[in-house]
C-alpha cells in the first residue's frame, strides 16, 4: 500500500497526466521512430543451399550454393573450414535487381567421409559474407550409400485357414538410405492402394486380414535403395478350407404306416467343401430315429335314445352320438343322420285358436311399464341435481387442467369454493440462465466486490464472482468441461490445475510451486459475459508431442481454455523454460495443439510475428506468451550450433536413515523448470531420502557427448561400491530431446560393517569434453533428517485462482489514468514507448503498437512478471520518469480521485 501511495502521490505531483499534444505534434510523433530493420536487405541471402547427398560407390559428389550480395562464400565441413583451393566460384550479376550473384561447389569424396568421421555423419554448410555482415545456410549431410546382402528378416512360408490372417515379416538389410521394400506375389508386384484386401505395416509386414484362396501364392520382399535391389527367399502361403457340414435336411416319413418303424435325415459336406488339404467334416452324415405312427379309428354309432314326448306340431324326435369310438388318428366319421324325427297322434296333438280380448290384455301390460321407467328416470335426475349443487358454468373441467392459463367461469356457489383453489402444478414452469459458456448455480463461496472509490469508472453496481479451489470441485469441473471442449485428456486430479470463474474485471489463475500461471487482463472478457476458465499442466506422454532431428522441449506443456473463447485482449501464460538463449545458437519456436491433436509452430520466438495473436517474451528463466486464443502450448528449441546449451538441474538423494549394509545415493538430472523439481521433490519424500546439499545447475550443451557420472574419494576400509564398472552413463539424445523430464543413476554402496554410520565421499558429473559439477556428501546415515524444508516456497500456494483487483498490484483507477495519459504519442516521447524502455520491454515495441492500447499491453506485462513480490515503488518512479519529458503536463485534483 505504501508504493501505491507513491505512484499516486507522483499522480497527484502533475508528473504523469498529460496534456494532448497539438494536431501537428501528433502527426510528427507517427514519423518521430521509424522501425528497425531496413538495411537488413544488405545481408547475403541464399538462393541456392547445400542439399543431403548420398555417396554411390566411389563416385565424389558435389554440393553448391548461390547468395546475393555476398563478396565471399566458404563451405565449412563438420565444424572445419574447407581449404581455398578447393572451392570451384562463379560471379555473375542479377539481372533483375543488379546484385552481384557468387556460386560457389565443392567436391566430397569418399576418403574424406571415412577418413575423417568413419560412420559418423559428415555435414557440411556455406558461410556467406558481404559488408554488412554474414549469413549461414542449412546443414547438409553427406552419407556413404550401401545396401547390406542378407536380410535382417525374411518371410516364412506359411499355411493358415481361410478368412484367418495372415502376416509375412519382412526387414530389410541394413542400409543408407533406407531401403524401400515392396512385396511381389507370384513376381507380380503387390499394391495396397489397388488391392484393399492388403496393407503393408510401417515395420515392412506384409498383412492379409482375411485370407482368400485367392491368396495362395509364393511371397518375396524385395529390398531397394540407390545402390542395389535385393531380393529374399520366396515364402509359400497356402489358404486351405477346412469341410464343414450342411444343414440337416428333413425328417424322412416314418417307414411304418401303423405302429412302430424309423426314420432318418442326412447331410453333406460342402458347406464348404475341404480345399487345399483342408480336414474333412467330422461325425456322421446320416442320423436315425424310431418314430411310432398311430393307427386311425373309425367313428362308430352309439345306441339311439329314446323317443321325446309328443309337441305341439305333433311331431317327437330321438338322436344318437358318433362316439362307440368316436374317430381318431385319421379314422372316418360315422356315417348317417344323428337326429331322426316322425309324427305322432295323442291328446295332446291340439291347436286352439287365440281371441282379441287377449291381444288387448298384452299392450295394455306394455304401456303401464314403459310409463313406470320414464317416470323412474326423471326422479334420479332430479336427486342427482340438488345434491350436486353445481353452477354448469363452474363445473366445466377445464379448470382442473388450466394451471395458470386464465379461466372464465361464474361466482362459485356456496361449499364450492375448493374447486377453484387447487393449485397449479409448479414443477412444469422453467428457468431461463443466459451466459456465454455454461450457467452456474451460486456456490457457497462468494467474492463480493463492494463499489469501493478505487472502482468509480466500474458502474455503481456490485458485482459477484466465484471463484474455488481445484481440490474441492476439481472432479466436477473436468467431467463438465471434457463433455465441452476439444482436448479431452484434462488431467483426472486436482494437483496440476487451477480453475475460476472470471468476468471483465480479469484475474489470474496459478499452480502452486510449479512457476506457471495465466493472466487474464481487464476488460479481456466482454462486459456481461462469465467464462470459467482452467490451467493444467501436462506430461508428455498425455500431449504427445512430437520431435523431430535435434528439436528439444524446452518448457512444460501447459493447457488453458476452454479454447475457442472470444478475448478481446491477450491473456498472458507464464512458464519455466531451461533454455540458455542466444539468438545465434537457437531456434525457439512457440507450438500450439489444434483441436485435431496436431501440433503447429504460431511463433518464431524473437522475430516479428505473422500475425497480432500471439507473442513471446523470453527471459532468463521465464516466457510469457500473450494469445487471445487459449489452448495447448509448449516451447520447442532447435539448436543452430553446438554451443546451444540447456539447464539442467543436478540433485543428490539418499536414503534419511538406513539399518541394512546397503546404502543408495541417487543423482537427478532434471530440466531446469520450476514444475519439474517440485515433482521430484514429492517423489523422494514419499520415498523416504534426503536432499544432500543445494541443486547445481549444468549447462548441457548440443554436442552429441553422454553425460557421465561417477563416485571417488569414498574411504575403502568403512565402504565398497557395488558399481562393477568407474563410472555410469545417461546418454546425449534421452537428456536432449527434454521427453523424459528427469533422469537418475543410482549408486548402491555397501558398508563394512554395521556399526559405520558416517559417509564422506565426492560425486562428479560432467559431459564427455565439458566442464562438470561435484557434490561433496558428508553424511551421518543413523540420523533422521526431516523433509518438510524442501518444498520450493510458494507465497500464492493456497491461492490458485485470484479474481478481480486481488490478482493486481496496480490499483484499477491509476492503471486507467496511466493508461489514458500514454496511450497517445507525444513528440517529446512522453507516451508508452518510453516507458517501455524504462522497463526494458522495448524489444518488440512494434507488437505492443498494433494492439488497441499499448501501455495496457506493458502493464500486463510487468503484473505477469512481478506479481505477488514486485516492487510498486519502482514502477512509480519509472512512470515519474516519463513525465518529466514532458513540461506541459497538469496536476489532478483530489476531487478527481
Amino acid at each position: 500500500m505504501a508504493a501505491a501511495a507513491a505512484l499516486w502521490r507522483v499522480l497527484l505531483a502533475g508528473s504523469l497526466l498529460a496534456a494532448r499534444p497539438p494536431a501537428g505534434a501528433q502527426q510528427s510523433a507517427t514519423v518521430a521512430n521509424p522501425m528497425p530493420g531496413a538495411s537488413s536487405d544488405l545481408l547475403p541471402r541464399f538462393l541456392l543451399e547445400p542439399q543431403d547427398v548420398y555417396i554411390v560407390k566411389n563416385k565424389p559428389v558435389s554440393l553448391a550454393c548461390r547468395a546475393t550480395p555476398a563478396t565471399q562464400i566458404y563451405f565449412k565441413c563438420n565444424g572445419e573450414w574447407v581449404h581455398q583451393g578447393e572451392h570451384v566460384t562463379q560471379r555473375s550479376t542479377d539481372q533483375g535487381t543488379g546484385l552481384p550473384l557468387l556460386d560457389v561447389r565443392i567436391d566430397i569424396s569418399r576418403q574424406q567421409v571415412e577418413r575423417i568421421f568413419g560412420l559418423e555423419e559428415y555435414w557440411c554448410q556455406c558461410v556467406a559474407w558481404s559488408s554488412s555482415g554474414t549469413t549461414k545456410s542449412q546443414k547438409a549431410y553427406v552419407r556413404i550409400a550401401y545396401l547390406r546382402k542378407n536380410f535382417e528378416e525374411e518371410p516364412m512360408g506359411r499355411e493358415v485357414s481361410i478368412e484367418q490372417e495372415i502376416v509375412l515379416a519382412c526387414r530389410p538389410p541394413e542400409g543408407i538410405p533406407p531401403a524401400e521394400v515392396e512385396w511381389l506375389r507370384n513376381e507380380e508386384p503387390v499394391d495396397p492402394a489397388l488391392d484393399a484386401s492388403v496393407y503393408v505395416t510401417p515395420e515392412h509386414s506384409l498383412v492379409v486380414p482375411r485370407a482368400r484362396l485367392a491368396d495362395t501364392a509364393n511371397y518375396t520382399c524385395v529390398a531397394k535403395n540407390m545402390v542395389a535391389r535385393r531380393r529374399s527367399s520366396s515364402a509359400p502361403v497356402t489358404v486351405y478350407v477346412n469341410g464343414g457340414w450342411s444343414t440337416w435336411a428333413g425328417w424322412s416319413a416314418c417307414s411304418a404306416g401303423c405302429g412302430r418303424g424309423w426314420q432318418k435325415r442326412s447331410r453333406s459336406c460342402t458347406n464348404p467343401a475341404p480345399l487345399n488339404g483342408g480336414t474333412f467334416c467330422e461325425g456322421q452324415n446320416v442320423q436315425k430315429n424310431a418314430c411310432t405312427t398311430l393307427c386311425p379309428v373309425d367313428g362308430g354309432w352309439s345306441g339311439w335314445s329314446r323317443w321325446s314326448l309328443c309337441a305341439l306340431d305333433c311331431t317327437h324326435w330321438r338322436s344318437r352320438e358318433c362316439s362307440e369310438p368316436a374317430p381318431r388318428n385319421g379314422g372316418q366319421e360315422c356315417q348317417g343322420a344323428e337326429l331322426e324325427t316322425r309324427n305322432c297322434t295323442t291328446e295332446l296333438c291340439s291347436h286352439p285358436a287365440s281371441g282379441p280380448e287377449d291381444v288387448a290384455l298384452y299392450v295394455g301390460l306394455v304401456a303401464v311399464a314403459v310409463c313406470l321407467v320414464l317416470l323412474l328416470l326423471v326422479v334420479v335426475l332430479v336427486c342427482c341435481r340438488k345434491k350436486g349443487g353445481l353452477d354448469p358454468d363452474v363445473a366445466d373441467s377445464s379448470i382442473l387442467t388450466a394451471g395458470f392459463q386464465p379461466v372464465s367461469s361464474k361466482p362459485a356457489k356456496a361449499g364450492t369454493s375448493h374447486l377453484l383453489t387447487i393449485q397449479p402444478d409448479l414443477s412444469t414452469t422453467t428457468m431461463t440462465y443466459q451466459g456465454s459458456l455454461c450457467s452456474r448455480q451460486d456456490r457457497h463461496s462468494k467474492f463480493q466486490l463492494s463499489n469501493g472509490h478505487l472502482l468509480s469508472p466500474l458502474g455503481t453496481g456490485r458485482h459477484t464472482l466465484h471463484h474455488s479451489s481445484p481440490a474441492a470441485e476439481g472432479v466436477d469441473f473436468v467431467s463438465r468441461f471434457a463433455a465441452q471442449s476439444c482436448f479431452r485428456s484434462l488431467p483426472r486430479g486436482a494437483a496440476n490445475m487451477a480453475y475460476g470463474t472470471f468476468n471483465f474485471l480479469g484475474g489470474r489463475l496459478l499452480i502452486p510451486n510449479t512457476g506457471i500461471s495465466l493472466l487474464i487482463p481487464p476488460d479481456a472478457i466482454p462486459r456481461g459475459k462469465i467464462y470459467e476458465v482452467y490451467l493444467t499442466l501436462h506430461k508428455q506422454e498425455d500431449a504427445r508431442l512430437p520431435l523431430a532431428g535435434c528439436q528439444t522441449l524446452l518448457s512444460p506443456i501447459v493447457s488453458c481454455g476452454p479454447p475457442g473463447v472470444l478475448l478481446t485482449r491477450p491473456a498472458i501464460l507464464a512458464l519455466g523454460h531451461c533454455v540458455e538463449a542466444n539468438a545465434a545458437d537457437w531456434s525457439i519456436r512457440l507450438k500450439k495443439q489444434s483441436c485435431e491433436g496436431t501440433w503447429e509452430d504460431v511463433l518464431q520466438v524473437g522475430e516479428q510475428p505473422a500475425s497480432g495473436l500471439y507473442f513471446c517474451q523470453l527471459e532468463g528463466q521465464a516466457a510469457y506468451v500473450f494469445t487471445e486464443q487459449l489452448g495447448r502450448f509448449a516451447l520447442v528449441g532447435e539448436s543452430l550450433s553446438m554451443a546451444a546449451a540447456k539447464r539442467l538441474k543436478l540433485l543428490l538423494f539418499a536414503p534419511a536413515s538406513c539399518s541394512s549394509l546397503e546404502y543408495s545415493v541417487r543423482v537427478y538430472c532434471l530440466r531446469d523448470t520450476p514444475d519439474v523439481l517440485q515433482e521430484v521433490m514429492q517423489l523422494e519424500k514419499q520415498l523416504g531420502g534426503q536432499l544432500i546439499g543445494a541443486p547445481r545447475v549444468l549447462h548441457f550443451k548440443d554436442s552429441y557427448h553422454n553425460l557421465r557420472l561417477s563416485i571417488h574419494d569414498m574411504p575403502s576400509s568403512l565402504w565398497k561400491s557395488k558399481l562393477l564398472a568407474s563410472y555410469q552413463e545417461i546418454p546425449f539424445y534421452h537428456l536432449w530431446s527434454g521427453l523424459q523430464p528427469f533422469l537418475h543413476c543410482t549408486f548402491t554402496l555397501e558398508r563394512l560393517s554395521p556399526s559405520t554410520c558416517q559417509l564422506a565421499c565426492k560425486v562428479w558429473v560432467w559431459q564427455v569434453e565439458g566442464d562438470g559439477q561435484s557434490f561433496s556428501i558428508n553424511l551421518n546415515i543413523a540420523k533422521d533428517t526431516s523433509f518438510s524444508d524442501w518444498l520450493v516456497p510458494d507465497s500464492e500456494a493456497g491461492c490458485p485462482a485470484l479474481v478481480g483487483p486481488s490478482a493486481f498490484k496496480i490499483p484499477f483507477l491509476i492503471r486507467q489514468k496511466i493508461i489514458s495519459s500514454l496511450d497517445t504519442p507525444c513528440a517529446r516521447g512522453a507516451d508508452w514507448r518510453t516507458l517501455a524502455q524504462k522497463l526494458h520491454l522495448d524489444s518488440h515495441l512494434s507488437f505492443f503498437a498494433s494492439k488497441a492500447s499499448p501501455t495496457a499491453m506493458i502493464l500486463n506485462l510487468w503484473e505477469a512478471r512481478h506479481f505477488p513480490s514486485g516492487n510498486l515503488a519502482q514502477l512509480a518512479a519509472a512512470v515519474a520518469e516519463v513525465g518529466k519529458q514532458d513540461s506541459a503536463l497538469f496536476a489532478v485534483s483530489e476531487a478527481e480521485c
